[in-house]
């Protein structure tokens, strides 16, 4: 996995030679996004479960059994990672009769599959979207959906892709996306490799550009997508997608069809992570706040589907009302 937490002053590895490592990996955001967490999810239970020593079936299936349950909690709010664990899952369950080597490799297989289908998927989101953009379009992003996030291309950044490769001159404003700095770090250093022009603002500056007229769309990607259309994304969003209502700016939503989750019917039923204050209090290892002085920390935000002006997905540009929608998009596909 490329270090994320090490953009963009360093492009180093780590390498994960067991399960438990991609779940350490996951946790500590050696790799983020709700794809790529999916991606790095199948990829480690293919790689537990190669490394299980039983050849009795009953005995693989209940280690199985347990990587998939660890992994599946490495994060809570991204349905992606529980839905790839889901299919790696559904590999064993539909092969009853086959030997632990055939399963181990039936996995392995599946993983790889799963990336495949995520950059496919990725490409084909870009292009529904790129024809939501005009020409000289310029595009405020929050957080960072791009290559880094998924697969590969992107899922928010994939339609500012897909709109270059049509011909458009694009220009990006990246939130800086307060504490990781996704957008500082990550967005800029992938646009600026794809020769993408990018300016990096502060979080409190979006409303100042809209109000100055200088943003045309707002496109994000999304960790969860609930029944009714309500997304749960990098926290700040809800108040980038406020913004773009009050001036009139279309607020996009670009995400696979795996990150909507039927069973949960309103971003009310989301759950939040919560991570340590640290990542408030402290930067690059020092700290910038007075001692004794805690903080809070979500990492995820509700976007209640009012804001949404519409959500990009690899069959289509899905919009309101989005309960039925995003239910007949869905079942569509199966």
């Amino acid at each position: 996995m490329l270090d994320q937490r090490k953009l963009p002053w360093q492009e180093t590895y780590v390498a994960c030679r067991g399960y438990r490592s991609v779940i350490r990996s996951i946790r500590e955001l050696v790799i983020r996004g709700a794809p790529a967490i999916g991606v790095a999810g199948a990829m480690g239970v293919a790689l537990g479960a190669i490394k299980i020593r039983a050849s009795r079936i009953d005995r693989f299936k209940e280690t199985f059994d347990l990587i998939c349950r660890e992994m599946a909690a490495a994060r809570p709010t991204a349905v992606n990672l529980v839905w790839a664990v889901d299919r790696m899952k559904r590999v064993v369950a539909d092969n009853p009769d086959k030997g632990v080597d055939e399963l181990k490799s039936l996995l392995v297989a599946e993983a790889g599959k799963i990336l495949k289908e995520d950059i496919a998927i990725n490409k084909a989101l870009g292009q529904h979207g790129q024809r939501l953009l005009e020409n000289q379009s310029r595009v405020l992003t929050h957080c960072n959906a791009g290559a880094l996030a998924t697969g590969g291309y992107g899922t928010a950044l994939g339609v500012v892709r897909a709109a270059v490769e049509a011909g458009k001159h694009i220009e990006v404003f990246a939130d800086e996306t307060r504490p990781f700095l996704q957008g500082a770090r990550l967005t800029a250093w992938e646009l600026k490799q794809a020769g993408i022009p990018v300016t990096v603002i502060a979080d409190n500056a979006a409303g100042y550009l809209m109000q100055e007229g200088k943003v045309d769309a707002v496109i994000v990607g999304a960790d969860r997508i609930a029944a009714n259309g309500d997304v749960a994304n990098k926290i700040g969003t809800y108040m980038v997608a406020v913004l773009a209502k009050r001036h009139k700016v279309p607020f996009y939503v670009a995400a696979p069809l795996s990150t909507i989750d039927l069973s949960v019917k309103s971003g009310k039923e989301i759950p939040i992570e919560q991570r340590d204050g640290e990542e408030v209090t402290h930067f690059l290892g020092k700290q910038i706040v007075p001692g004794g002085v805690g903080a809070e920390n979500p990492a995820f935000d509700i976007t209640p589907n009012r804001f949404v002006s519409a959500i990009i997905t690899e069959k289509g540009i899905v919009s309101r009302p989005f309960k039925s929608a995003l239910r007949q998009t869905l079942f569509r596909t199966r």
